[in-house]
């Protein structure tokens, strides 16, 4: 391995470890304990160390976010890739297809609360829906479609059908996070919103 390549190894790994300790800090202690000051004494490099890889704040929770992304998608396609096995008749198999997602993504916003909210309230400089989104974001969006875009019905873009379910299952972990709307019922919410958008 050439100096040049162990240099950009390293480089790399202190990065992932900067994103990594960004991630548990917001998870433990929300967004606001997340401060370049803390980041360096908790990784053990210096403020202009952390400074050579990211400007800020921002484009830290945009590279949280990034890595929330890729988590998410894994986490789709994980849950609806094990209904898929199944030996149901297909109406069967599509419809626990398409409630493992809904779970799936509604589990993954309440189980990483500062991951979803890089993804989805903070400003991490990233664009969404244009030509420059990053891909993590296009494949996050990917795994819904995926599976959403069966049930679109004829007369709508799947496109724009993966979009309405991703923003009610949006709305669903906000309010349900904000304790606007009661934990216990979620279930039920999801068996509506599958029974009333999806054509299955």
């Amino acid at each position: 391995m050439s100096v040049q390549e162990r240099k950009q190894r390293e480089r790399a790994e202190r990065e992932r470890l900067i994103v990594a300790t960004a991630r548990e800090l917001a998870e433990q202690q929300g967004w606001d304990a997340v401060t370049t000051r803390r980041l360096a004494e908790r990784i053990e490099y210096s403020q202009p160390v952390l400074y050579s890889h990211f400007r800020g704040k921002r484009e830290i929770i945009g590279a949280v976010a990034l890595e929330g992304a890729i988590d998410m998608a894994a986490a789709l396609r994980a849950a609806t890739s094990a209904v898929s096995a199944t030996s149901a008749a297909d109406s069967t198999r599509t419809r626990a297809r398409v409630t493992a997602l809904a779970r799936a993504y509604l589990d993954f916003a309440a189980e990483n609360p500062a991951v979803y909210d890089a993804l989805f309230q903070l400003d991490g400089g990233l664009a969404f829906a244009a030509e420059e989104t990053p891909e993590p974001l296009k494949d996050a969006f990917a795994a819904l479609l995926e599976s959403l875009g069966d049930v679109a019905g004829d007369d709508v873009h799947p496109g724009l059908f993966t979009e309405v379910f991703w923003a009610a299952l949006h709305g669903l972990a906000t309010l349900t996070r904000a304790r606007r709307l009661p934990p216990e019922d979620t279930a039920r919410r999801v068996e509506l919103l599958v029974d009333r958008l999806a054509r299955i």
